[in-house]
């Protein structure tokens, strides 16, 4: 049985991507290129790895064939980046997770810094709750990821993203240079139900919590604060993207999260994955959210 690293990448592409046509757009082939592909690794293997019924997803052969076929492409692509290296500098495509409030804060800088050193490298980003993006990086969904407090030694510091109140800018409270969680118990509190739920809570450490609205979404959060229904504590990365009548005040007594650049921790990194840690280890320290990286 010869196995055919394009008809694996195909039935990646479209478990992934989550069909044939958006496969076929991430690979740059046509949807009967890859449709044909796959058709080929099946009649290699002798058994269907994808059912075709409703939306596409990946049969039980299929899952199990899932994680070889993972690390068989990750393993081609590493060997032919490392000849390349070898000729003058890393290549390929490379997928990225990260936290949305880092895609909106600290991507955009990260992102024209390794066009700029490594042109020849492709950036694909997948946004992820903090849980999400370090799954996705264990199970070999994506190569790199931007990890909130990590243990020790996975990868390079980018940044420190502390905690801040969200107010209406003619908030009271809004002029403070700094203000108390005790300050904001006269407004009704609105928590974003997510990961970032543990450092607020954090924050109300010998404060009573008791959020009066939990939604998910950051933009129904910021929707709800402009329309004068409450406050809330959010990262400090949401700057980049806070409405004029909103403002964040730093807290008097700091939480903060800490973002961590790396790859996985139980096999080889990609050889680009590599060259992009150290673009941004040996790089000028840029600011992060709250002044520090």
């Amino acid at each position: 049985m010869a196995l055919n690293f394009a008809q694996l990448r195909a039935f990646l592409a479209v478990v992934d991507e989550g069909g044939f046509r958006a496969a076929a757009d991430a690979l740059g082939l046509t949807q009967s290129a890859v449709s044909h592909a796959v058709a080929a690794l099946e009649r290699t293997l002798g058994h269907p790895v994808l059912s075709r019924r409703g939306r596409v997803a990946p049969t039980a052969f299929g899952e199990e064939v899932l994680a070889h076929a993972r690390a068989a492409v990750a393993a081609s692509a590493a060997i032919t980046d490392l000849a390349e290296r070898r000729r003058g500098g890393a290549r390929g495509t490379i997928r990225l997770a990260a936290p949305p409030t880092v895609c909106q804060g600290l991507l955009p800088d990260l992102l024209a810094r390794w066009q700029q050193e490594l042109p020849l490298v492709r950036v694909r980003v997948f946004e992820g709750e903090d849980d999400e993006v370090a799954e996705w990086l264990a199970c070999g969904v994506v190569d790199i990821a931007v990890l909130v407090d990590p243990p020790p030694g996975a990868g390079v510091p980018i940044g420190e993203d502390d905690f801040r109140a969200l107010l209406r800018t003619d908030h009271p409270l809004a002029a403070l240079p700094l203000l108390d969680v005790a300050d904001l118990a006269d407004d009704p509190f609105l928590l974003t139900c997510c990961c970032c739920e543990r450092y607020v809570r954090q924050a109300h450490a010998g404060h009573p919590f008791t959020p009066r609205h939990r939604v998910r979404e950051l933009g129904t959060l910021l929707a709800m604060v402009r329309a004068g229904m409450g406050v809330s504590i959010v990262p400090g990365l949401v700057a980049s993207t806070l409405p004029a009548d909103l403002v964040l005040v730093p807290l008097r007594t700091r939480v903060a999260r800490r973002l961590v650049l790396g790859g996985p921790a139980d096999r080889q990194w990609h050889p680009a994955v590599t060259a992009m840690v150290d673009s941004v280890r040996l790089s000028p320290r840029s600011s992060g959210a709250d002044g520090t990286t």
